[in-house]
């Protein structure tokens, strides 16, 4: 049996294989030709060549000439067809590609105001726990009175456990 077909043997990876294109770099050249269209130096250079075809077409001998202006300069005008054709799809595939770019980035904005707001709310509870707790404490407020009443009733119930078992207390036998 071959190895490649063995099942308790791994395989080799890419043996044999060629490696698929990537489609990224089909995308990354529509954002950048979507880019490079928007551009004001892209639209100089577009004017220009144009410029310079219907001047050349126009002012120079005919035999020279390669784009007839009495047919309206057909060659250009299928040039520049040709270019707007290739060059809306383009446009629109770099928009689908920005715009699963922004969905994943509104999806992580999301879950990470989600976050914050889960955040916020157990910090709101926290201080309101710390605030309660600061008017329970400040509403106790303690006189002297109490305070001695609470001494005396801890000091009686000290003398109790200080006397032994025979009913005296453990200071006087000092």
């Amino acid at each position: 049996m071959a190895r490649a077909n063995r099942l308790d043997t791994p395989g080799s990876r890419g043996a044999g294989r060629v490696p698929a294109q990537s489609s990224d770099r089909f995308g990354r050249f529509t954002e950048w030709v979507a880019r490079a269209m928007g551009t004001p130096a892209f639209l100089v250079i577009l004017t220009l060549f144009c410029a310079v075809w219907v001047t050349w077409n126009t002012l120079m001998p005919e035999q020279l000439r390669f784009d007839d202006a009495a047919l309206g300069f057909t060659a250009l005008t299928l040039m520049l067809s040709l270019q707007a054709s290739y060059a809306a799809p383009l446009i629109l595939l770099a928009q689908n590609r920005q715009d699963d770019r922004d969905r994943v980035q509104i999806e992580q904005d999301r879950q990470r105001a989600e976050r914050n707001l889960a955040d916020t709310e157990y910090l709101a509870r926290e201080i309101v726990a710390l605030r309660l707790a600061l008017e329970e404490r400040s509403s106790q407020a303690v006189t002297r009175d109490v305070l001695r009443q609470e001494l005396k009733a801890l000091l009686a119930e000290l003398g109790d456990d200080r006397t032994d078992e025979r009913g005296r207390d453990r200071d006087d036998t000092r």
